[in-house]
């Protein structure tokens, strides 16, 4: 049986067609061109902690990431890497400052990738030619990453400040060196913590050269405030169709920033919903704890491997009209739930069983899925 799914997932209804720009490889995933926006993070760990490392960059690749960046500050570091590199599940990119010699031990270790910031690297122009031959002839990528808090200080002196203008014209001067060798297999950032400065860096540097772009806010802060500076730098951007991949920079631990960097991906159009869940804010009309609810059934269903939404609603006024609209859900009123699946009501159930039918109804459709053959996998799911 086929399961209609309550999400719309066809490309018509993105906002705009994404931008065109060429197509590097970092390890097994493809950036920009068609491939879709991937998601990045960062280990915490110090990198010379081998274990510790390997382990932060599993629970990242649980939580979704795709790409991982390990810092590599000095030569305890640089020496760990060509452990973690074969080691990892997902591609590893060498974030690399100050000085060039890493950059080599990066390609040499088998890094898919290596991130550099030239503001703060010793002589790196002096270096661009070795560095492009060395990542050519491994096929690795290179990332130049501009920073607002490490901009060479020539343009400093030109500018004033870390203007969008003096992050692009960084970008787009190191670019050059790499042309001159014949190296183009870069990709681009020009991060900085002030979200309108960001947003004006990466149009500009959309219009002016077709180089796939890795989008972050930096130092964004804390969870709460991270979390909106980026979705409203990112959700600019990419309603715009500029951006390959992105990362969240949040003072949080990184598998928090997977989740946020998917869920934008997701509320955009750009990444199809695993789980979705619709809940109501609540107000005065709500006849059952609606936060509650959409709490344990968020728990409940966690891990679900199926593209799923589900309304969890408190009131009669939208509460039925969510519902059927979902493929499964909850109008709520009066101490007890109609349960619809796929538009209908097939049960009615006091408060106390909403979560425990929810959670039942949800896994029943997965279980459909996955036997016609719609997903692939054994749903698994919390115990609540």
């Amino acid at each position: 049986m086929t399961v209609s799914l309550g999400m719309p997932s066809a490309p018509s209804d993105r906002l705009v067609r994404r931008r065109k720009s060429r197509q590097v490889r970092v390890g097994d995933v493809l950036v920009g061109g068609d491939a879709p926006v991937s998601v990045q993070s960062m280990t915490t760990t110090k990198t010379s902690d081998v274990n510790a490392t390997l382990q932060q960059i599993a629970t990242l690749t649980a939580a979704g990431c795709q790409i991982v960046r390990v810092a590599v500050p000095d030569t305890d570091d640089a020496q760990a890497l060509p452990q973690i590199a074969r080691r990892s599940q997902i591609p590893v990119i060498a974030d690399i400052h100050f000085q060039p010699r890493y950059v080599f031990a990066a390609i040499d270790a088998g890094c898919a990738a290596v991130r550099v910031n030239p503001g703060n690297i010793k002589r790196f122009d002096d270096r661009v030619g070795e560095i492009a031959e060395a990542a050519s002839a491994a096929g690795v990528s290179i990332r130049i990453g501009v920073n607002a808090g490490s901009l060479d200080k020539r343009l400093m002196d030109k500018h004033g400040r870390a203007t969008a203008d003096a992050l692009v014209e960084s970008a787009l001067w190191e670019c050059s060196l790499f042309e001159e060798h014949g190296f183009r297999d870069i990709k681009i950032s020009v991060k900085h913590h002030e979200p309108p400065v960001m947003i004006n860096a990466y149009r500009k540097l959309a219009r002016a050269c077709d180089y796939p772009l890795h989008l972050g806010v930096t130092e964004a802060g804390p969870a709460f405030q991270g979390t909106v500076k980026s979705s409203v730098a990112f959700g600019a951007l990419l309603a715009e169709g500029i951006g390959d991949t992105i990362r969240v920079s949040l003072s949080a631990p990184p598998e928090e920033e997977v989740k946020v960097g998917i869920q934008i991906l997701e509320s955009l159009g750009l990444r199809q919903h695993s789980l979705e869940i619709v809940s109501c804010p609540s107000c005065g009309r709500a006849q059952v704890d609606v936060y509650r609810l959409a709490n344990e059934v968020t728990a409940g269903l966690e891990g679900l491997p199926v593209p799923l939404r589900v309304a969890v609603m408190g009131c009669v006024v939208n509460g039925p009209g969510e519902a059927r609209d979902a493929d499964l859900g909850v109008a709520s009123g009066n101490g007890k739930g109609q349960i619809f699946v796929r538009g209908k009501v097939v049960k009615t159930v006091p408060e106390s069983q909403i979560v425990e039918t929810l959670i039942d109804e949800a896994m029943r459709i997965a279980d459909e899925m996955v036997a016609d053959g719609t997903v692939a996998g054994t749903p698994e799911v919390s115990v609540f």
